[in-house]
């Protein structure tokens, strides 16, 4: 059975995949959806915590678990998925980015989002861009609302720790959403720095899965069938 740990991108938790996780077990995958330090609702000062407090969450759970590990990182969760390879590569058989990519060294997520004593809540839609909201609906965008959790600001804001090249073997995967595969491939051409760590890695594969940031909330019949195309291959 292929072992597979999900984690969520910024305002979710391990609950944004229950519409993924009973069919993911249908088709034979062991998956632990993550609930990441800072992202429990009950916490309420979450202003210590820091991107490394998350890897370092993810890199304790892989050591419980025997044998290969997958690792899903939707968004935000991208980047602690590919630190946590970096710390782990050889624990880890592939990585897949849900709308997302290998964040390098000394690059952080996002510091740019508007942040409310040492948080940062779900903002107002319009701080997206439209790309990000492709096929969310009214409905889903007040079920988000719902469910959101604000993220501690470091955690967006604190600069990626990598330390072993090895973690440039790590198979990659990525599930390009909002932007198509081949857009991806030209910017890496491009030679911007931002995507630079993606170029380094040595075996990625691009799906297209054309839709909004949130995939497993807009087509999680297509993620699921995604999903495990990859993982029958890892």
């Amino acid at each position: 059975m292929v072992q597979v740990v999900l984690l969520a991108g910024f305002w979710l938790n391990s609950s944004s995949w229950d519409s993924i996780t009973p069919q993911l077990v249908a088709h034979g995958v062991e998956p632990v959806a993550m609930t990441l330090p800072g992202m429990d609702a009950s916490e309420t000062d979450r202003r210590l915590l820091g991107l490394r407090d998350q890897v370092d969450a993810v890199v304790a759970q892989l050591d419980s678990m025997v044998g290969p590990v997958v690792l899903v990182g939707h968004s935000g969760g991208g980047a602690v998925a590919h630190a946590a390879a970096d710390a782990r590569p050889d624990r880890v058989s592939r990585v897949i980015y849900v709308d997302s990519m290998p964040l390098g060294a000394g690059q952080c997520i996002n510091a740019e989002l508007p942040v409310v004593d040492g948080e940062i809540p779900l903002p107002d839609w319009s701080v997206f861009d439209p790309e990000d909201l492709v096929d969310l609906s009214d409905e889903l965008r007040l079920m988000m609302r719902g469910i959101a959790i604000p993220v501690p600001a470091r955690v967006a804001t604190d600069a990626q720790e990598l330390h072993d090249p090895r973690r440039y073997d790590v198979p990659t995967t990525i599930i390009a959403c909002e932007f198509t595969g081949a857009q991806m491939r030209q910017w890496i051409d491009e030679g911007p720095e931002w995507i630079a760590e993606l170029g380094a890695m040595k075996d990625v594969t691009y799906i297209d899965l054309p839709t909004g940031h949130w995939p497993q909330f807009t087509r999680p019949g297509d993620l699921v069938d995604v999903l495990v195309s990859i993982l029958s291959e890892s």
